[in-house]
């Protein structure tokens, strides 16, 4: 399920004259029975909440006082979220004949016209306080409470995600909570501008509204609403007029492919960048350290110790959180052994909290190999969430490809790409003629759309991760992929298995070894083809390409670009 638990209001919402009817109360019923989660959002006052709806055990969590106070009626647990604004400010208002006048745990509250006098009251005395409207009744709580702060703290204590939330409401106050969820939606007596913003108006007003709502959550999970909820949607880049390509956060399937050095990185790293500026969750199975400087996850495992299953659901399981698996130290033929055993967990995980809302497989070829038959056997008919990034669609078992609904190409012969995509299921490759795409640019395909591949420049990540910062600054490349001071007859075999080796030797060769690599623009190409840092590369070939620079200067500046790029150890 993607809606894991309904948020609603109360007057004017779930209840009609301060009541809520019996067949209000059975469809929540229903909706529980779906394993689903209910929280009543409200500015009343929970003694006063009490004597007009008798059913408090029908919600898993009461968010009372406007957001100010939380309460757990299975439990009875109550805990108050702030505090209340000074008695001096209280007796003023009593002063000044502000009557009715209520004082919650947190609130006080009032009706209009009141509100000119409870605003000047609070200038005079200096308070730092707030005063939220709600069809006429006037609330005055601290400031930066509300009804969407008392919601995220229900939804942290129940372990579930605002991106898993539909709320539902009628009035000026219901504006943050609905904000705040996934989908949001106003019964048919709303006021004008809540139901602008909707992304669902139902026909019916008040309960019969929220039953009409509990009928399409039990019917298609909201399935139905997808294409309005463009709000959440997370930019790709732009098509060749210009327009912005978002993809759905929830349903989607992509396979970025390309070469190494092709793109890819960046065009994820946006991806993922965009994620946690939306506060998605995501796990990224990680066979070659890419990502241990990702901000916004928590890296398990190392270079000696592959990540516990054990502790990654410990560690997902906490509201908010997402994680990177390092599976250096494991052996890549144990690979897709622990894929197979860490997927059934993942989807334990997901259909109990909703979390991690993506999965991201980089080296997918490592995880599902179209070399293993029984490769893709462990997968659920439909995965949904999921980035798979992979040198080519072919070395992916096919049943991996096949959930595939958004292929993204990059690098040198994207067309080649996607026709092998389509060889590789059998099917009928789109009519394409040789694309040469620019740096930035990235050829997509959105298969399940009909629409046929077009261009796009890619959004840019805000900030250039650290790309291999262990493997390179401090691993054990390979020796076909290990840099050779040899000079220019070959007498050196000086060889630098990475970048702390690499310049620890460039500092103690001869000039005329050092020029003799310059000038050939080896050092360029080693670290675009081997290292796979093309920035780094392009960087390195300016510096080649300056005839007057000097063997100790070039050394300096080529010395100065690695360092900005890689944490070196000390």
């Amino acid at each position: 399920m993607r809606y894991l638990a309904l948020c609603t209001d109360y007057d004017g919402t779930l209840a009609h004259h301060g009541r809520v009817a019996d067949s209000t109360c059975a469809a929540l019923e229903r909706l529980r029975a779906s394993g689903r989660r209910i929280v009543l959002v409200t500015g009343r006052q929970l003694d006063d909440l009490r004597n007009v709806c008798p059913k408090l055990e029908l919600f898993d969590c009461v968010v009372a006082e406007n957001g100010a106070v939380l309460h757990r009626p299975a439990a009875r647990e109550e805990k108050v979220l702030a505090g209340r604004p000074p008695q001096r400010f209280i007796d003023a208002l009593r002063e000044r004949g502000v009557e009715p006048l209520s004082v919650g745990r947190v609130i006080v509250a009032t009706w209009e016209p009141h509100h000119t006098t409870v605003l000047e009251t609070i200038r005079e005395l200096g308070l730092e306080l707030q005063v939220i409207f709600n069809k006429g009744a006037v609330m005055v709580l601290p400031a930066g409470v509300n009804k969407a702060t008392g919601l995220a703290a229900a939804l942290d204590a129940l372990g579930l995600s605002p991106h898993n939330a539909v709320g539902i409401g009628d009035a000026e106050n219901d504006h943050a909570f609905l904000d705040l969820c996934e989908c949001a939606v106003a019964v048919s007596n709303a006021l004008p501008l809540l139901k602008e913003r909707a992304d669902l108006v139902t026909q019916g007003d008040h309960g019969a509204g929220v039953e009409e709502l509990v009928g399409r959550l039990l019917k298609d999970d909201l399935a139905s609403l997808e294409e309005r909820l463009t709000r959440h949607h997370v930019l790709l880049g732009r098509d060749a007029r210009g327009e912005e390509v978002r993809m759905s956060p929830h349903g989607t399937n992509i396979l970025l492919v390309g070469t190494s050095g092709s793109g890819k990185s960046t065009l994820a790293t946006g991806i993922l960048e965009r994620l946690v500026e939306s506060r998605r969750t995501f796990c990224i199975i990680d066979p070659e350290g890419d990502y241990d400087t990702l901000q916004g996850a928590v890296t398990l495992g190392t270079a000696e110790r592959p990540p516990g299953i054990d502790e990654m659901g410990q560690l997902l399981a906490k509201p908010g959180a997402s994680c990177v698996l390092n599976l250096v130290a494991l052996p890549i033929t144990d690979r897709p052994a622990f894929f197979e055993a860490l997927l059934p967990r993942l989807q334990e995980l997901r259909a109990r909290t909703g979390r991690p809302h993506w999965l991201v497989i980089d080296e997918a070829h490592h995880l599902l190999p179209a070399a293993r038959r029984n490769g893709g056997s462990s997968l659920p008919e439909r995965l949904e969430n999921v980035l798979q990034i992979t040198v080519h669609p072919n070395l992916i078992a096919a049943s991996a490809l096949a959930q595939v609904d958004t292929v993204i190409a990059v690098g040198m012969t994207p067309e080649a790409m996607m026709r092998e995509f389509c060889e590789t299921l059998g099917e009928c490759p789109p009519a394409l003629e040789p694309v040469r795409l620019e740096a930035g640019e990235a050829l997509v395909w959105l298969r399940r759309r009909g629409r046929a591949p077009f261009r796009l420049v890619i959004e840019p990540s805000r900030t250039e991760r650290r790309r291999h910062t262990r493997k390179y600054a401090e691993g054990e490349l390979g020796p076909d992929r290990s840099f050779y001071f040899r000079g220019p007859e070959g007498r050196l075999n000086l060889r630098a298995q990475n970048l702390l080796l690499f310049l620890q030797l460039a500092e103690g060769v001869d000039d005329d070894t050092w020029l003799h690599h310059l000038r050939g623009r080896d050092y360029s190409r080693w670290i675009r083809d081997c290292i796979k840092d093309r920035p780094l590369a392009e960087e390195v070939a300016e510096i080649e390409n300056r005839a007057d620079t000097s063997p100790q200067e070039s050394r300096r500046l080529i010395r100065r670009a690695i360092e900005s790029r890689y944490t070196l150890p000390a």
